[in-house]
Parts: C-alpha cells; structure tokens; sequence
C-alpha cells in the first residue's frame, strides 16, 4: 500500500480513472463518466492541499490501482457546501461538533470490482485511521453493499438528531467522540 500526501497530484490521472471506474458503476452508475473525472480531478487538486491530507493506494501485481481511500483532518468551522450541509442536519451542530470537527474525515474509498472481497476495502480504511482516535465518513443512503459493509467491518452511525437526509454517516469503531 503507497502513502501520498500532496504528492498524490503525480499520480491524480491514473487515481481519477479508478475513481472514474468505481463511482460510474451500480449504484452511481446514473453519473456521467467525463463530468466526474472532471469533478473528482478538481477536487483532488483542491484537498490534497488540505490539512492532514492523506491518500492511500493499492497496486494490482500489474501496477494498476485497485484501491484507493483519501481523507483529511475536518476542519472548524464545520463547511456546508456539497454534502456537509445535509450531516448538520442529520445530526445537528452539537454532535458535528463533538464528534466530526477534528477528526480524520474519509472522503472517498473506492476498491474495483477486481478486488473485491479481498479485504482490501477494510485494510484500506484501518490503515487510514489508524493514527487517529477519531474519524468519520458519509455514504449516499442508496449505497446498499457500501453501507453493509460499513456495518459489517465496525463503523457506527451516531443517533440522527434532525430530519432524514439522502446521506449516512459512520463514526471509526472504537473511537471516542461518538
């Protein structure tokens, strides 16, 4: 497994064509291949310059990626641009507050379709937080297989404290803050 900090932007086109790959296919299959490379590149511009920036890939024995997880340390004020806005209204600025701010935040995690099953997933994630005593992440509540796995390998959804939204979020297992 390969450890980025900026220096992820040196491989941002092979890491955008897995993360096209993965993020166009079921249940997302209903994006466009192009508007999402174009959003996932600009983006990865943007947070890889962000505090706390990690990026973490797994190679197939060919070199290709077959894994990947990106994440950050959330910052204060908690933002409500993309789908911030929604986590404030499912769990209120209180519980945003205390168990989100400051913590390690998983942004994107993205195994192919070759690789699954294989545990990479869940390696993936524990290496990732594996230096933080808290971290979180958010899924879209259509994500069925993403949200099981979630469930099956720890992560915890924190009480909904607002209305329903089309997102969920999971707190890191045996973290503090929660």
């Amino acid at each position: 497994m390969q450890s980025y900090r900026d220096d992820v932007l040196e491989i941002a086109d092979e890491l955008t064509a897995a993360y096209v790959q993965v993020f166009t296919a079921p249940p997302w299959s209903h994006r466009d291949p192009e508007e999402t490379r174009v959003a996932f590149r600009a983006r990865l511009t943007q947070d890889a310059r962000r505090d706390g920036f990690r990026a973490l890939v797994e190679r197939s024995a060919e070199g290709a990626i077959v894994g990947f997880v990106t994440g950050w340390t959330t910052p204060a004020p908690f933002r409500t641009d993309r789908a911030y806005g929604k986590v404030l209204e499912r769990l209120g600025r209180e519980q945003v507050e205390e168990s989100l701010v400051g913590a390690f935040e998983i942004d994107e995690l993205g195994v192919l379709a070759s690789a699954r099953g294989t545990g990479l997933g869940r390696r993936l994630l524990e290496t990732a937080v594996a230096d933080h005593p808290r971290a979180w992440l958010l899924t879209w509540n259509q994500a069925h297989d993403a949200i099981a796995f979630y469930r099956r390998v720890g992560w915890r959804e924190p009480p909904v404290r607002g209305p329903e939204t089309d997102i969920v979020v999971f707190l890191a297992p045996n973290r503090v803050g929660g």
